[in-house]
């Protein structure tokens, strides 16, 4: 068995293990780093009643755990779904490169979840989405950043 098929079909375990015992919705993931898995994870959003409790985020808390870094830098997730877009964004921010998956999004909505409803939204202007967004100017914004750009010790990420 190749190494994808191996590494996908874990993240089903992962999924199906979540499902059986009603944790959440039927997703799964696993995160791989020089061929050992240094992180899993089921979705939990009902169980947890954490609406960011997605597989991929649930594994990406356990690697970081795992590897006491928040820098997935070679790693490699596993996905029974295409990530959403909060579970895409935490994958660029963790540095993972490369992402396997299985259904799609639109396969996600043709089971009731809003994966690609999202995707929509995101392309629209905050003006434009079914969400109010509103700017509000603060004077103390661009000191805080200021602050952030002048710090000597600080870890970027």
């Amino acid at each position: 068995m190749d190494p994808v098929e191996k590494y996908l079909n874990k993240a089903f375990k992962e999924a199906i293990t979540g499902v059986r015992t009603n944790q959440g919705g039927p997703f799964g993931a696993v995160i791989v780093k020089d061929g050992t898995i240094v992180g899993k994870g089921c979705n939990r959003v009902t169980s947890e009643k954490d609406p960011t409790a997605h597989a991929e985020i649930v594994a990406i808390r356990n690697a970081c755990k795992s590897l006491d870094t928040f820098d997935l830098s070679g790693a490699v997730i596993y996905s029974t779904c295409e990530p959403c877009p909060m579970c895409l964004s935490a994958i660029y921010w963790a540095g993972i490169q490369t992402v396997y998956y299985s259904a799609t999004r639109h396969d996600a909505e043709e089971i009731g979840f809003k994966d690609n409803l999202i995707y929509k939204e995101i392309n629209r202007e905050p003006s434009e989405r079914n969400i109010r967004f509103q700017q509000i100017a603060n004077p103390v914004m661009s000191s805080l950043f200021e602050e952030w750009k002048q710090k000597i010790d600080k870890i970027p990420y």
